[in-house]
């Protein structure tokens, strides 16, 4: 999705081809606002601080890579506290709502936004709105304060419940109104921010102070510009309990085989890292990077070959890999009874099947243990490290809005914190590049096929079939031999 009809993106220009892709203020709609100290200034945790406040020309490039002639390219604001807020503490009511599938980090974010407003800035009105954007519309809502969030970040999930769906921008514009909130933090996926885009719309239209900020979460990573996304950090760590797991039953049968099914629907970032970081795995299959399963070079030719030289091994495979062979076999069953298709759904079933089928044919022996541990992971409490990103992602988000900022989202770029427009983070998403050094990195680590040698292979085989029931079954049978 690109920027929205209703407006356009802020744009500054620089010398040497520097473009600053600017987020929204209240002052581009809203005339004459008064402008107030921020209250970091007085506060005594800051008093060590050589700067307290961010340069208002500071920002972040998104290109880090560059040479001597290179442009200085698209940058980002960058986040952090402002000179002058645009709010007065006691006038703050902020509402948080969390939206989509769960992720580790959702209570982490929670709770630091609560105390970034009431530590840093001296809010005193937060509320929770419960069960996502549906809450808007059924004023399910919670108080939030530092004592009621104090120890949530060692739970998973979310306290504010979530929801899918439920998105009727008047109707929470309107709930927004009437419960004189003037600062929305918005913590979701892509389907979350694109909404939250709709809901700035909508309150710049109406010409409200209301200040509309994104927190990006998806446990795929499959968010555009930022580094990575809160949560994938203790996806990986959490996956490799899976994978050893599966390693260990893979080790302790004849021929033993270890399917592990990781997230990653559209994206295999989960499945590459948890692969790497493991280095038990034995071939990593990614929506990105197409798989064949018969012929040279396909994964049934390198089960054998693993299984011989080995006598075990393990595979993970991302829940959008080899789609399209899913499909066709399920196009081929479909006379089959409703629980027959939800098994061929399920890739990792489907998959382990498929080599269950081949290895009895081959009159192979094999023991095949398949492990989905996708909802374990989901609902763990975030790690070390993920804690302390979202604390930051957290507080860049409250600062943010106190500088009277809107319509954007809360990210890292480069390894810094940065505001990012709405329109940006929404604009498609990030997938594994499979002619990247990190994909290298796996198939050297793996050693797999790149199976795009099979692939082909396979494709001649098919147009093989295709023509020998045409009248050229002759010559296309010869040419194959």
């Amino acid at each position: 999705m690109g920027s929205s009809p209703n407006s356009k993106p802020k744009i500054v220009r620089g010398t040497a081809g520097y473009v600053l892709e600017d987020v929204p203020h209240f002052c581009d709609y809203i005339p004459d606002l008064p402008t107030y100290s921020n209250p970091l200034q007085d506060n005594p945790a800051y008093s060590v601080v050589k700067q307290y406040f961010v340069h208002p020309d500071d920002s972040v490039p998104q290109k880090i890579i560059s040479n001597k002639d290179s442009p200085r390219g698209i940058h980002f604001r960058r986040a952090g506290p402002r000179e002058k807020v645009y709010f007065e503490p006691e006038d703050v009511q902020a509402a948080i709502v969390t939206c989509g599938g769960l992720c580790p980090g959702l209570n982490t974010v929670i709770r630091e936004i609560v105390c970034a407003l009431h530590n840093m800035y001296g809010v005193k009105k937060v509320l929770g709105i419960n069960g996502g954007y549906k809450g808007f519309y059924a004023h399910n809502t919670i108080t939030l304060t530092p004592k009621s969030v104090n120890d949530i970040h060692k739970r998973g999930g979310t306290v504010l419940g979530s929801s899918r769906g439920g998105h009727d921008t008047t109707k929470i514009v309107d709930s927004i109104q009437d419960r004189g909130i003037n600062q929305v933090y918005i913590i979701g996926g892509d389907g979350t921010q694109r909404g939250a885009y709709k809901i700035f719309e909508e309150i710049r239209r109406r010409g409200l102070r209301v200040s509309v900020v994104g927190i990006p979460k998806t446990i795929d990573n499959d968010i555009p510009v930022i580094d990575k996304s809160f949560g994938f950090d203790t996806a990986v760590e959490e996956a490799q309990r899976a994978i050893n797991a599966a390693h260990v039953e893979a080790e302790s049968g004849e021929n033993g085989i270890g399917v592990v099914k990781l997230m990653g629907r559209y994206s295999g970032f989960i499945a590459m890292y948890a692969t790497l970081a493991s280095r038990d795995v034995d071939c990593c299959l990614i929506p990105e990077s197409p798989f064949v399963l018969e012929g040279p070079g396909g994964l049934f030719d390198f089960t054998e070959k693993r299984l011989k030289e080995n006598g075990h091994m393990v595979i993970v495979i991302a829940e959008g890999a080899g789609q399209e062979l899913v499909s066709e076999s399920i196009q081929s069953m479909h006379k089959q009874d409703a629980s027959g298709n939800k098994l061929l759904q399920d890739v990792g079933l489907w998959i382990s099947q498929k080599i269950k089928e081949h290895c009895a044919k081959q009159k192979m022996i094999i023991n095949l243990k398949y492990i989905d541990p996708t909802y374990m992971i989901r609902a763990v409490p975030s790690n070390a490290s993920d804690n302390v990103y979202c604390t930051l992602l957290a507080q860049s988000a409250v600062h943010g809005a106190m500088a009277g900022y809107s319509g954007f989202t809360s990210g890292l770029v480069n390894g810094r914190h940065s505001y990012i427009p709405f329109y940006r983070i929404t604009e498609g998403q990030n997938k594994v590049s499979i002619t990247d050094r990190m994909w290298a990195r796996l198939l050297s680590s793996t050693n797999q096929p790149s199976f795009s040698i099979g692939k082909t292979i396979a494709e001649e085989k098919r147009e093989e079939e295709a023509n020998s029931h045409g009248p050229t079954h002759a010559v296309a049978h010869s040419a194959g031999q």
